[in-house]
């Protein structure tokens, strides 16, 4: 049996376009035929690295309104609605912790679109412990074993290492593809050359 091509899919929880793609990348690669594997990492110290305190969609204005415009028109070609939450860039920190405990155990896809959708379309903060709660019940995880465990020194680590590997992956924003033989793509709107890619080469 012909082994499927698979895809590494590097997202953010803080970020409006790791979000759209979160919610359209299954159905996507499915029909590409492509394997994906889900990379939860944290742009907080790739942008400190740079000289960046805020996302740069907070530094520059102008950039920041496009950005909210653009995401709005792209969510509506799939019938979703966008809601700024009060509060951006969101805290992602336990978020990506908790989606890391969930990988073998197999809900961090679930729990990750529960929770996008709880951010930028109904406006929840995903750092408050309900929203983070609501999301794993969505996902059919088990909120009382998955918040210790994403405490622990192990996941914690985990989430380290990830972030270190995007960095010497040279990742710079999300989302982020990479495919098997290495090839980067950046942004929601290059998902389908990634997957393009990912199944058929140069």
């Amino acid at each position: 049996m012909t082994k499927r091509p698979v895809l590494d899919f590097w997202y953010e929880f803080a970020s409006t376009y790791s979000c759209l793609t979160a919610l359209r990348i299954e159905a996507a690669a499915e029909a590409a035929g492509v394997d994906l594997r889900w990379r939860p990492f944290l742009l907080a110290p790739i942008f400190a690295a740079q000289g960046w305190t805020s996302s740069p969609f907070n530094l520059y204005p102008n950039k920041g309104r496009y950005m909210w415009r653009d995401v709005t028109r792209r969510a509506g070609r799939s019938g979703l609605a966008i809601v700024r939450p009060e509060i951006f860039p969101q805290n992602s920190l336990i978020a990506a912790r908790l989606a890391l405990a969930g990988r073998e155990a197999g809900w961090m896809p679930g729990f990750t679109k529960a929770l996008f959708r709880a951010q930028f379309c109904e406006g929840r903060n995903i750092a408050e412990e309900a929203v983070l709660t609501t999301a794993l019940r969505e996902a059919g995880a088990d909120a009382s074993a998955a918040f210790p465990l994403s405490r622990s020194e192990e996941v914690k680590g985990r989430l380290k290492a990830e972030t270190e590997l995007a960095k010497s992956l040279g990742i710079f924003g999300a989302p982020t593809f990479v495919t098997g033989d290495g090839e980067l793509f950046w942004g929601d709107d290059r998902l389908e050359e990634a997957l393009d890619w990912a199944r058929d080469g140069r």
